[in-house]
């Protein structure tokens, strides 16, 4: 028997032939941060605010983007309008602090979102306006008037 590796030509030590399995460093690492860890290191640390959801709404007079956002006040919203894009954004910082004899517990809490709409031609960008009310925040954007519905009529034959 003897004691050489057969070197093939890729210059891999590997032995296919073998029944015995090291793990590689990869393998190794993946075993270890996958066993179960406590909570603290598992735990999704976003714990802010997620993307809201939106519903938008078209009349013939003017479009609607309705935001949920519960809990949140009127100074913590950004409205912006650059280039025919609006963008809604709000960023929140808690500090909590909890003092006993012996300790002291702080806790932060930071969440935050943006969300961008490429406006139609259509929208008359001078009269947009919003305001929020039990946790819907409701941005109106007016068409201009030569892209407003007009109502249909008939028309006689002469």
């Amino acid at each position: 028997m003897s004691n050489l590796v057969n070197v093939p030509k890729n210059g891999s030590l590997a032995n296919t032939n073998s029944n015995l399995n090291f793990p590689n460093w990869s393998s190794w690492l993946d075993d270890i941060f996958n066993r179960d860890l406590p909570s603290v290191f598992t735990s999704n640390f976003n714990t802010g605010i997620t993307l809201p959801k939106v519903n938008i709404k078209e009349t013939a007079d003017a479009f609607t983007v309705e935001m949920a956002v519960p809990g949140l006040q009127k100074s913590d919203f950004h409205i912006d309008l650059n280039n025919q894009s609006l963008s809604i954004s709000t960023e929140t910082k808690q500090e909590n602090e909890l003092q006993e004899d012996n300790y002291t517990r702080r806790e932060f809490g930071y969440s935050s979102f943006k969300r961008v709409f490429t406006l139609p031609e259509s929208v008359n960008e001078e009269k947009i306006n919003a305001n929020y009310k039990d946790g819907i925040l409701s941005v109106h954007l007016p068409k201009k008037e030569e892209a407003k519905q007009k109502p249909p009529r008939t028309i006689k034959i002469s």
